[in-house]
């Protein structure tokens, strides 16, 4: 029988900490050789979009796709998670939640091996939804005392300033432009829509690192050529996704005139196979743009943890 499981199923089965343990291992397991990931791949429509990527985790006996639609209007997520062994569908699940959540994991742990140990300050550009769980795990990976976060719609920035200071128990702050956010963080998250940059590399600190996780398409930035060229860290989830989708790189590189052999994927660095940051005073970048392995690690968390509080509906497939 295949479990489907519904947005509330998700919510309630992944906390934001089993979120970081899994894709923590899933990038262990991708360093060691011991994952497959396919990159995304688009079917763009005038008035719709088709996504979708794949990936398996064998020891973990897990095998999944995550395929999305975009609309004007919408997003609609699922995830199918097979059983590596037999084939077998073992859940269908949606997910907007586990996107969101795997994501804000992702620079959770990149936060852990690329920024500074004692780094307590971020710069928040951004106040969405995504915005949300890229601060509750960089929350939960360095003691942080302050945020200060920028976003273009005050009333919505108002009311992520209170929500996010309740959640995570730091003060929040809203600042009054991009700048003064930017300055103030010895850790810098970027999740918007931006198409042009709005993190300039001239107001990074010395020793900032920066998760800048929006402008997935060649023609988009969310950071400009100074921000890159400071950068003498750069890691990536994918380089093959990041060759296609990264505006950020895809232009800063060649503006600065540094090529790709200098960019790193981050699974190296976290099973031990690369340097992580080799000083207090480098400036460290994460560039994401999502990859299928961290679905499929949380699906295959959620999927057990379903069988365990009995949650989700049995759908009869076969």
């Amino acid at each position: 029988m295949t479990l489907f499981l519904t947005e509330s199923d998700v919510q309630a089965l992944l906390p934001m900490e089993r979120a970081l343990e899994c894709v923590e291992a899933s990038f262990v397991a991708q360093g060691n050789d011991h994952a497959i990931n396919r990159s995304r791949e688009r079917i763009l429509l005038p008035h719709v979009s088709l996504h979708y990527l794949a990936g398996a985790l064998p020891e973990s006996n897990s095998l999944g796709m995550k395929i999305y639609t975009v609309t004007r209007q919408d997003f609609r997520f699922l995830v199918l998670l097979f059983d590596a062994e037999n084939g077998s569908l073992l859940s269908l699940m949606q997910a907007d939640h586990l996107g969101r959540i795997r994501t804000g994991a992702a620079s959770g742990i990149a936060t852990k091996y690329l920024s500074r140990p004692d780094a307590a300050h971020v710069g928040m550009m951004g106040t969405g939804r995504q915005a949300r769980t890229q601060l509750q795990a960089i929350a939960r990976v360095r003691k942080l005392t302050g945020v200060r976060a920028f976003g273009r719609n005050q009333d919505r920035l108002q009311n992520f300033c209170r929500e996010m200071s309740n959640e995570i128990g730091v003060d929040v702050e809203p600042a009054a432009t991009a700048e003064e956010a930017i300055r103030f963080g010895e850790i810098i998250a970027t999740a918007t829509s931006a198409q042009q940059p709005v993190v300039f590399g001239k107001y990074l600190q010395t020793g900032a690192h920066i998760n800048a996780i929006g402008a997935n398409a060649a023609n988009r930035r969310e950071l400009d050529d100074e921000a890159v060229r400071r950068a003498s860290l750069i890691a990536v989830d994918s380089l093959e996704q990041s060759r296609k989708e990264s505006g950020d790189l895809i232009q800063g590189l060649a503006n600065i005139g540094r090529d790709w052999e200098s960019v790193i994927e981050l699974h190296a660095i976290v099973a031990g196979k690369h340097a992580g940051r080799l000083g207090s005073d480098q400036i460290t970048l994460f560039k994401s743009h999502g990859i299928a392995l961290w679905d499929v690690a949380v699906a295959g968390f959620i999927y057990q943890q379903a069988l365990q509080q009995g949650k989700g509906k049995e759908l009869d497939l076969d």
